[in-house]
């Protein structure tokens, strides 16, 4: 903890990005262009919202996350504030010293979290909101596995918006509850990433998009005969 790390060197940053790009190339034929094109140089943000598991996230603008006002509040709740937010606008390091694996894991994760924080503020405002509108309408955050919703698209939600307390859940607006998301690559993204406001106030904001409720409910039967609660 007293050492201080040193910035990661553009070459590390290209070099982590090239090999996943390439591992994933090989797994899939059908990867995006970004992800998929051996050698190609994107930035961090197209890299990590492109990854597996992280579809629920949308790549936020680099002049929001250069407007300080934007971050208020985030430097004391992520280590290696400053190193990480180089990391994420990919800002040419101007150290050619190497990062240990432990100190370049530290800064990784790091600009994990930062980026995720950032995200929840940002999908709040109006770029961001229609961003995340395009993913509803393509259905990109799943479908309620309740019956009687009819496949009704859901919304990523956060049960706290305290980093690392609970992992995000996929919301539906039709039967108003919280399910798993679809895949397990999704189970372990942090829920204060999309935060417990986001579905609330993107159906007010799009209120021709927020359904009636089910018109249906399941009975629980016996022979027939409806069972009945003590």
């Amino acid at each position: 903890m007293n050492k201080d790390p040193v910035k990661l060197s553009a070459s590390t940053t290209k070099k982590n990005r090239s090999m996943v790009s390439e591992e994933e190339s090989e797994t899939s034929s059908e990867e995006s262009d970004v992800s998929g094109s051996e050698g190609e140089d994107i930035s961090w943000i197209s890299w990590f919202c492109n990854l597996k598991g992280h579809e629920f996230f949308c790549e936020v603008d680099d002049d929001y996350i250069q407007d300080d006002f934007n971050l208020c509040g985030l430097s004391g709740q992520v280590p290696y504030y400053d190193y990480a937010l180089d990391l994420i606008l990919d800002v040419e390091s101007s150290h050619d010293d190497k990062l240990s694996d432990e100190q370049n894991a530290l800064v990784e994760s790091a600009s994990e979290m930062l980026y995720g924080l950032i995200h929840a503020r940002y999908i709040l405002t109006t770029k961001g909101m229609s961003a995340m509108l395009e993913k509803y309408k393509n259905y990109e955050f799943g479908t309620c596995p309740r019956a009687y919703c009819s496949e009704q698209p859901c919304l990523p939600v956060g049960q706290s918006d305290i980093p690392r307390s609970s992992y995000v859940r996929i919301y539906c607006p039709k039967c108003e509850d919280i399910y798993l998301p679809r895949t397990k690559y999704q189970y372990a993204i942090d829920g204060a990433y999309f935060g417990t406001t986001f579905p609330h106030l993107f159906l007010m904001t799009y209120g021709h998009l927020k359904p009636q409720p089910p018109s249906q409910n399941y009975v629980p039967r016996v022979f027939g005969f409806k069972v009945h609660k003590p």
